[in-house]
């Protein structure tokens, strides 16, 4: 395959055919070793110390695993990708490789349940967090301090689908040269690549849409070239050596992988890259599965509230029609005080009570009562999440099922 520049999914389907593929295989075929040898110890050495590109240990990447990071790093358009056994891995090792006591964090207060516990427990070990509402920039600069060393976003919050500030708040973070990361797992580089606003590194679960089909878990760091390693004060002095656009996923590559060991399995790579390849045909359709949903829940008056930032309504459409191809499959709903939200759910005959996202079938469930219920009400209001939410991952069902679905439910 040519350097000619493609299009998104055409780039997807061909890329591992950019190399050589054992046996003329479409795919990258599943290697399921953890040791890989050479035949001259010099080379194995010249691998061990990054001075020629090769595999090391399984923990730090195989084959399989390294073909998905290049088809990720096309779809981020940018310079390389680390793969985690889940997002939250992949979350976790910012951290773990990136952060240490005394540092300083500002993130959006508007998250994943489980993004939000992990930086309470990072709170906990001596970095500190300030949650802000970063709909607006200037909540943002409002909690920097001089030892902020990262601003963690994410595109459209799960479950109300706030969507963040993210042009304004990557030019803040270029001028403070601060680390700017976005979680761009509910948007998919398909709909938008948080590159364009700035960000230096980008977030994706890959169990979510790029997989696409409920049926692997899997996370990625991708480092879009835009944030200058060499001022990052965290870089440990082994890592200094390498050029330093290569310095931070080498220091992610060594301490959340090798040492800490979340490492993604060949087989589930294997998963995730061929869900992959229909993603920008599955978004497209679960998109607009999911506006004509919204509209039809905004103008039932058995609904008191729909989140969805495709609606004209959504306080942040106008970013979302700015920065998005489209709103993306993602949203919720609250019912009247007088519809038990439990038996609405247990009306639906097509929507499935689950608790993952960006499956082909459509998912629904109680919010406040499953994945945001340890976090306790108080900080669930302050969050915007009634008690009464239900969110929706929608599919790629036919729209008029999904819709009769959704008003039967309601007529009952």
């Amino acid at each position: 395959m040519s350097d000619q520049k493609y299009g998104f999914t055409t780039t997807v389907l061909h890329n591992d055919r950019r190399k050589s593929i054992e046996q003329g295989s479409l795919h990258k075929p599943v290697h399921t070793s953890v040791a890989f040898g050479y035949g001259d110890a010099r080379q194995l050495a010249s691998v061990f110390q990054g001075k020629e590109p090769g595999f090391r240990y399984g923990r730090q990447g195989n084959p399989t695993v390294g073909a998905l990071e290049d088809k990720i790093t096309k779809m981020e358009d940018g310079v390389g990708t680390l793969c985690f056994a889940t997002g939250m891995g992949a979350i976790g090792a910012l951290f773990q490789a990136l952060l240490k006591a005394g540092d300083h964090i500002v993130s959006s207060s508007f998250l994943f349940g489980n993004t939000n516990s992990l930086w309470q427990t990072v709170a906990g070990q001596g970095v500190a967090v300030d949650f802000v509402d970063a709909t607006d920039v200037a909540h943002v600069e409002a909690a920097l301090k001089p030892d902020t060393r990262m601003v963690f976003v994410e595109t459209i919050a799960n479950p109300r689908t706030q969507v963040a500030d993210l042009a304004r708040i990557g030019q803040l973070c270029r001028e403070r040269g601060i680390l700017y990361v976005v979680d761009n797992t509910m948007t998919t580089p398909y709909l938008f690549r948080p590159k364009s606003v700035g960000a230096g590194l980008v977030v994706n679960s890959l169990t979510k849409s790029i997989g696409g089909h409920g049926n692997a878990l899997g996370g990625a760091l991708t480092d879009t070239g835009l944030f200058d390693w060499s001022a990052y004060p965290n870089i440990a002095q082994n890592f200094r050596k390498q050029p330093a656009a290569n310095q931070g996923l080498a220091q992610l590559r060594a301490k959340a992988l090798r040492d800490f060991g979340a490492a993604l399995g060949p087989e589930a790579a294997h998963h995730i890259a061929v869900g992959a390849e229909t993603l920008a045909l599955r978004m497209e359709r679960t998109s607009a599965n999911a506006l004509a949903l919204a509209q039809m829940l905004e103008s039932d008056d058995r609904v008191s509230a729909v989140h969805y930032p495709g609606l004209a309504s959504h306080p942040q459409h106008g970013i979302t029609r700015e920065l998005f191809r489209a709103g993306g499959s993602l949203l919720s709903f609250e019912l009247k005080e007088n519809i038990d939200p439990f038996d609405y759910l247990n009306r639906l005959k097509l929507a499935i009570p689950a608790s993952n996202l960006g499956d082909t079938r459509t998912l629904v469930i109680p919010v406040a009562h499953t994945i945001f219920f340890e976090m306790g009400p108080e900080r669930r209001a302050s969050m915007g999440i009634a008690e009464s939410l239900i969110r929706v991952s929608v599919g790629i069902e036919d729209t008029e099922d999904l819709l009769e679905d959704f008003r039967a439910a309601l007529s009952a």
